[in-house]
């Protein structure tokens, strides 16, 4: 019965988990560029002896790791929006080091540095702040990121990729940081940029509405499930005690 228990226990820790990425990810079903979160369980098996020389199964705490599904490309019009056709990530010079984002929406400041959304600097392959020319006019992107103004290559949007389930930190809204440091793309065969879009969000609400829904089920079902062990529990140590 104390096995149930813990096996309980372990159950109600890996739904409180999944119950906080489902909230993360339905908080930013409208967030431009942002990847959902998923959680792998898997079953663990204890050495605890016991008479019937059975073995008792728990729920691992759960590894996170973002959906790799792309989000829709919406048009906007703006020719400093951009988003990626492929798996691939934009790159963001920002105070806590080098940033993977698939967040398009960039600005020109008035020097001609490219700049996301919250002023960190885009980079190029080469991991350098895109620099743009102010008086060159409006910039066309090709499908390859090369950058124009009036006819003349002036830059190129870099396109990065690195091993996600190595490990990652979020940073701020979509942006992510990895533990394996990231490769720019150099076979661009099966990858583009697409200027005048942006990639919103890949969350599917309907699912993660659904998920939340069985969730909050199973929960329910655990929590009653151990308030009858427990007292099942209890009631056989008054009658071994003999108190009945």
């Amino acid at each position: 019965m104390q096995s149930g228990l813990y096996v309980s226990l372990s159950s109600q820790m890996a739904l409180e988990k999944r119950l906080t990425t489902i909230a993360d990810n339905m908080a930013n079903v409208n967030t431009t560029g942002f990847r959902g979160t998923e959680i792998k369980f898997n079953q663990l098996l204890s050495d605890t002896d016991n008479k019937l020389n059975a073995k008792v199964a728990f729920v691992s705490q759960g590894n996170d790791y973002l959906s790799g599904d792309s989000g829709e490309l919406q048009h906007t019009g703006n020719m400093l929006d951009f988003a990626i056709k492929g798996n691939a990530w934009f790159a963001l010079d920002t105070p806590a080091g080098q940033v993977l984002t698939k967040d398009g929406r960039f600005t020109m400041k008035d020097t001609g540095e490219l700049v996301s959304i919250r002023g960190y600097p885009v980079l190029d392959a080469g991991g350098a702040p895109i620099q743009l020319n102010t008086a060159g006019g409006e910039p066309k992107v090709g499908n390859d990121g090369m950058i124009y103004q009036g006819g003349r290559q002036v830059g190129s949007l870099g396109l990065f990729e690195a091993d996600i389930t190595k490990g990652y930190l979020r940073y701020e809204n979509s942006g992510v940081m990895t533990t394996q440091t990231p490769r720019a793309v150099t076979d661009r065969f099966n990858i583009g940029i697409e200027q005048g879009y942006l990639e919103n969000s890949n969350v599917n609400a309907m699912h993660e509405i659904t998920q939340l829904i069985e969730v909050n089920r199973a929960f329910e079902s655990i929590a009653s499930l151990t308030a009858d062990s427990e007292s099942s529990f209890n009631e056989a140590i008054k009658t071994l005690g003999g108190s009945r």
